[in-house]
């Protein structure tokens, strides 16, 4: 399905981007072998494939979340070289 140097240009513009001549055609070539690419896909047959909410089966492969203790303000504070009535002291982000 190869697009049109206007069609890609229109697609630029849609994303605010500037291209030159060279990018124009290189981007031709690129979202016309993507489309191709989508264009097989959709040729497939997934009549016998049921429906998935997922790729993976649900399995976490993360540890569980439990809970645990929280540091002691002396302890979280205890490597910061500001501080200040219990809490970390930092420069003015914005100024009057």
């Amino acid at each position: 399905m190869p697009l049109s140097k206007e069609e890609v240009q229109h697609i630029a513009s849609l994303a605010r981007l500037e291209l030159t001549a060279e990018e124009l055609d290189r981007y031709r070539e690129q979202l016309s072998a993507i489309l191709d690419h989508v264009a097989s896909l959709q040729k497939l047959d997934t009549e016998n494939i049921p429906p998935m909410s997922a790729v993976f089966n649900g399995d976490s492969r993360l540890r569980a979340d439990a809970s645990r203790p929280s540091l002691l303000p002396e302890q979280v504070l205890g490597n910061t070289p500001h501080k200040s009535d219990g809490q970390f002291k930092i420069p003015p982000v914005f100024e009057k």
